[in-house]
């Protein structure tokens, strides 16, 4: 049998497209709740917790239903079947981005549930978590939460759900089921001594995404309404010193083209929208939508690099239906990219704007961010003189003409400095600063013809920022805003703890933090350097084969030697 088809097999027991999952039967399993703590819309669109889904509801062992939260006061029940929270005994959390900390407290609180482990005793059920935030800083959760799944869940996920079956199968407490996954790679239980929770990885191999992701469900609800997600690459080479991607999921992989043409072939999907951190990295990209063309599957892609773009792609992108074109700016000048590691090359950037208006696109997107460290009124003005030059790239691109680039969108974010990433160290941006950098984009967009911006809100980021480098104090914030009438704005006035102390300070070299009770496997020197050598401007070399950044990831050298 070819691997092919292997494959495609495998794909196809756990496709559901626009059907429901069937109810399953609790008799002999363990009833396991997965909780995404946004509306169905969000979770739909959310590659990551529909991968878990599939490996949890694939084991014989578990009886797994979804439970998604648009707020409220009534008690969260399950999706598909309606029946409540509390009857679970193992909730299991899927977090994937800060502010879900509120919704976690409020689905627990609805259903009768005890938000806090100490005070829910030694009784099921057990509250576990796992996502993005649990290999980020799980300390903001962690008085919820008796265990986080420290990791991606490709790597052990399921087989530690069905040591939970067998535990609860053979009567044990709680506390002993725990106990049992003392240890354990890829496992952190809170408010119990021992060494940082070692993040695990998907198995494969060097440079290979084994098990690249896909969706279960395809949706008119969804955001991506009616689109089949496929992960072309996890990782990303480039280090761009602000992004917690390009380290967490160190070292960088890509999926193989056949494994993806079998899940499209077994799911048949009308549209595929392809999800990765660096896109146009992936050399199979080209033959991989030629492929589905081909077949007559339309595809929708993220952000491009623009030194990635050859005249190939983009006329097949053109040529196909695409008509919108996103380019990742991020500073606002050479300085600043050049200190966050975003090698950029503006000419580069601005042949890729000349040749999407040539080819007559109809929209094109750029991303910015701002509020670093040390940026300065020289910075925008230099942003000035680029932007405008964009402009002049389209109109030359137009030829003349009234066709092409008719419409460019910059919507500039607010810079949060992540762990895990060399900002670590860094301090946030205060309000002032990022509303004056803000009014300084606005009106540098404003003249220019055809251009439009979209500003991110200062305060929010500025709470993203707090949740995202918190420590278990900030859980008593979360408690507020899930209060009835509360919400974040008025939780942050009656908090008691000092948002302060945890945006507004660099941090010193040996400082302890608290999302140090895992370990990503990036070393802490490796991440101190890269931020002596942000406040230097000096870049550093790409996460590849045969050019070993040694950062520990894979093992000090482990890239060299795969490439070797």
């Amino acid at each position: 049998m070819s691997r092919a088809r292997d494959q495609k097999e495998f794909w196809t027991g756990i496709w559901y497209g626009r059907e429901k999952p069937p109810v399953p039967e609790w008799g002999g399993r363990l009833p396991v709740a997965l909780v995404f703590a946004q509306p169905p819309a969000t979770a739909l669109s959310t590659l990551g917790w529909q991968v878990v889904w599939r490996l949890l509801a694939d084991r014989p062992e578990l009886a797994v239903e979804r439970f998604f939260w648009e707020g409220g006061d009534d008690a969260p029940r399950a999706y598909d079947s309606g029946r409540p929270l509390a009857d679970f005994p193992v909730i299991a959390f899927s977090l994937n981005f800060e502010e879900e900390l509120r919704g976690l407290v409020e689905v627990l609180d609805r259903a009768g549930i005890p938000a806090r482990r100490a005070a829910r005793g030694e009784g099921w059920p057990l509250v576990m978590a796992g996502g993005p935030l649990a290999f980020l800083n799980p300390a903001p959760a962690a008085p919820a939460v008796d265990l986080f799944w420290v990791g991606e869940a490709e790597a052990g996920l399921d087989g530690l759900l069905a040591e939970l079956a067998r535990a609860a199968d053979a009567g044990r407490t709680k506390a002993q089921a725990l106990d049992s996954l003392a240890g354990r790679e890829g496992v952190l239980l809170p408010g119990r001594p021992g060494p940082p929770a070692r993040r695990v990885l998907a198995a494969g191999a060097p440079g290979v995404l084994a098990a690249p992701g896909c969706s279960c469900f395809v949706s008119p609800e969804a955001e991506f309404r009616d689109m089949f997600l496929l992960e072309v690459n996890r990782g990303c080479p480039y280090g761009c010193r602000f992004c917690a991607a390009g380290y967490v999921y160190r070292p960088p992989r890509h999926a193989d083209i056949r494994t993806l043409e079998a899940a499209v072939e077994a799911a048949n999907p009308q549209k595929v929208g392809l999800v990765g951190t660096a896109l146009t990295d992936w050399p199979e990209l080209l033959p991989f939508l030629r492929w589905l063309g081909g077949r007559g599957t339309k595809f929708a892609l993220g952000s491009l690099r623009a030194d990635g773009l050859d005249d190939e792609l983009l006329e097949f992108l053109r040529r196909t239906g695409t008509r919108s074109v996103t380019f990742a700016l991020e500073g606002a000048s050479r300085r600043l990219r050049r200190a966050a590691n975003k090698n950029l090359d503006e000419e580069a950037l601005l042949d890729a704007v000349r040749r999407v208006s040539a080819l007559r696109f109809n929209h094109l997107k750029v991303y910015l961010i701002v509020g670093w460290p040390g940026e300065a009124p020289e910075d925008y003005e230099e942003l000035g003189g680029l932007l405008a030059r964009m402009a002049e790239a389209v109109r030359q691109g137009q030829g003349g003409k009234r066709q092409g680039v008719e419409h460019v969108t910059v919507s500039a974010s607010c810079l949060v400095p992540k762990p895990w990433t060399p900002f670590q160290w860094a301090p946030m941006a205060d309000e002032a600063a990022l509303e004056w950098a803000l009014g300084r984009v606005r009106a540098l967009v404003k003249p220019l013809r055809g251009f439009r911006c979209m500003l991110e809100r200062p305060g929010p980021a500025r709470l993203q920022g707090l949740l995202a480098r918190g420590d278990e104090a900030v859980f008593d914030l979360a408690e507020l805003a899930a209060r009835p009438g509360m919400g974040w704005r008025r939780a942050l006035k009656a908090w008691e703890g000092d948002p302060g102390a945890y945006l507004d300070r660099e941090r010193g070299r040996d400082e302890a933090f608290p999302w140090e009770c895992i370990d990503i496997g990036v070393s802490r020197d490796y991440l101190w350097r890269e931020w002596e050598r942000y406040a230097q401007a000096r870049p550093s070399a790409r996460c590849a084969p045969g050019n070993c950044a040694a950062c520990d990831a894979c093992g000090m050298g482990g890239w060299l030697e795969a490439g070797g």
